[in-house]
C-alpha cells in the first residue's frame, strides 16, 4: 500500500510560503532521503510544480503511532549525530536559523490575548507565555547559541512518528526539515509529545543536551500557538508539559 500526499500552493506571504515547506519536503525525499540514515518511508513519487507538490510514500500505517521517551530520543541523537556539521553543506537549500521569525512572533502576540483567556492555564503556564509576548524573536536567535549545526526534523512530534513491531522509530512529514542545533527536534519532542515524569528517561536516552534551556522559550511559542487550537479545558496534556518546561527555566 502507499500513502499519497497532495499539497496546493501556500497562500503568498503565509508561514508554508516563506518557509517553503512543501517544497522542502520534496527536497528532502529526492535529495536527503537516500542518505539520511534513520528510518523514513519509501518514496516512489515526488514532484513540485506550479499545482503544488505531490508525493507518493510507503504507507507506515500498520506501524505503532508515536514512539516511546527512549526510543524517540535515541532515534533524534541518530540522525543528529550523523550530520552534526554537514547537513548545511551538503544541502545548502535547507531552511536556515530564524527563518519566518517575524512572522511565528506576530501570529503569537496576536493568539497571546486568547490563549490569557483560558480558564485552563495553570500560574506558571500563563506568566511563562506572557513572558514571551513581545520576544518571540529574541527567543528564536538564542537557538543560534544551541550547538552546532545538523539536520533537523522540526516537527519530531509523536504524530510524526511511527514504532515498528520490533522497535524501530520512522520519521513522517519532513516539511519543516531545517539545519539547526539538533537539541531543538529533542526539546520539541518533550514539549509536544513526552508526559514530563519521563522526560529524565528520554534526555538520558538522547545524552548531552544542556544547551536544552536555550531552545525552550522557542519551542513553548509552537506548544502555545498548538494549544490554542484546542478548547478550553481540553489541553491539559499541553499545560503540563509547558509548565514543566518553565521550571526548567
Amino acid at each position: 500500500m502507499t500513502h499519497t500526499k497532495r499539497r496546493p500552493p501556500a497562500v503568498p506571504g503565509s508561514i508554508p510560503d516563506v518557509l517553503n515547506i512543501f517544497e522542502s519536503e520534496v527536497r528532502f525525499y529526492r535529495e536527503v532521503a537516500p542518505y539520511v540514515g534513520v528510518r523514513v518511508p519509501e518514496c516512489y513519487q515526488a514532484e513540485s510544480g506550479p499545482d503544488g507538490t505531490l508525493l507518493v510514500l510507503e504507507d507506515l500505517s500498520a506501524w505503532a503511532p508515536g514512539a516511546g521517551p527512549v526510543g524517540g530520543a535515541r532515534a533524534l541523537r541518530d540522525l543528529h549525530d550523523r550530520w552534526t556539521g554537514q547537513a548545511h553543506e551538503r544541502w545548502p537549500w535547507l531552511r536556515p536559523l530564524g527563518a519566518g521569525a517575524d512572522l511565528v512572533a506576530d501570529l503569537y502576540d496576536r493568539t497571546w490575548p486568547t490563549l490569557a483567556a483560558r480558564q485552563d492555564l495553570t500560574a506558571p503556564v500563563r506568566e511563562f507565555g506572557e513572558g514571551l509576548v513581545g520576544k518571540v524573536v529574541e527567543a528564536e536567535r538564542a537557538v543560534a547559541g544551541a550547538g552546532p549545526l545538523t539536520l533537523v526534523h522540526g516537527d519530531a512530534s509523536a504524530q510524526n512518528l511511527r514504532t515498528s513491531p520490533d522497535g524501530e522509530v520512522a520519521f513522517l512529514d519532513w516539511e519543516d526539515i531545517s539545519a539547526a542545533p539538533g537539541v531543538l527536534d529533542l526539546a520539541w519532542f518533550l514539549v509536544s509529545s513526552v508526559d514530563p515524569a519521563d522526560w529524565p528517561d528520554a534526555l538520558a536516552a538522547y545524552g548531552q543536551a544542556d544547551e536544552l534551556t536555550a531552545v525552550l522559550p522557542s519551542v513553548a511559542v509552537q506548544g502555545y500557538l498548538s494549544m490554542s487550537h484546542l478548547p478550553d479545558g481540553a489541553a491539559a496534556g499541553w499545560i503540563a508539559r509547558l509548565e514543566a518546561a518553565a521550571e526548567m527555566l
